[in-house]
């Protein structure tokens, strides 16, 4: 099973409010842990993830610019906070507030990366969803995934910086 064989379908799914889903990731994003509710709301097992890449559950509405962000960010020793769309193994989907941050060795190298994932603050996804159809828009208007990645990333640079605020500020301002 790849992502790119799953066809999506415009059906969510939910996860409590108090659930957390968790994933650990080698350096090249291959699931080395998936909690209970990253396979239940996945609907996948574990024998399905780990040792895959974690873009198995990548939904194609997810602008490549988020990504890139987000993999300068913790590749770089930071953590970064951002709203995600995933898809699950038949189609359907769900969003996520996730909280991304590098893994340490006793050596203090990067070793891997963690990843919490909560339920969305109420009202953030129809504001986020707005900003990524944009993002993803004008992906699809290159002739290759990387430049739809640069010009979607600098759509993203050009909007954050209108708004005043980095893409961590913006996405905290769901918060109320």
């Amino acid at each position: 099973m790849t992502i790119r064989s799953i066809t999506p379908v415009d059906e969510a799914i939910s996860f409590g409010e108090e659930e957390i889903i968790v994933s650990k990731t080698d350096l090249k994003g291959k699931l080395v842990y998936a909690n209970d509710v990253f396979c239940r709301v996945a609907e996948m097992t574990t024998r399905d993830v780990i040792g895959k890449p974690h873009n198995i559950i990548r939904h194609p509405d997810m602008p490549g610019a988020i990504f890139k962000l987000l993999w300068d960010k913790i590749q770089a020793g930071m953590e970064i906070f951002a709203f995600v769309k995933n898809m699950s193994k038949t189609g359907k989907y769900y969003w996520v507030l996730a909280h991304v941050t590098p893994s340490y060795d006793e050596k203090g190298q990067i070793n891997g990366y963690h990843s919490n994932r909560r339920f969305p603050p109420a009202g953030s996804i129809e504001k986020i969803s707005a900003l990524y159809k944009k993002l993803t828009s004008e992906e699809k208007k290159h002739a290759n995934s990387k430049e739809g990645q640069e010009a979607s990333s600098a759509l993203l640079y050009d909007f954050l910086d209108e708004q005043g605020q980095t893409y961590d500020e913006y996405v905290w301002s769901f918060r109320g």
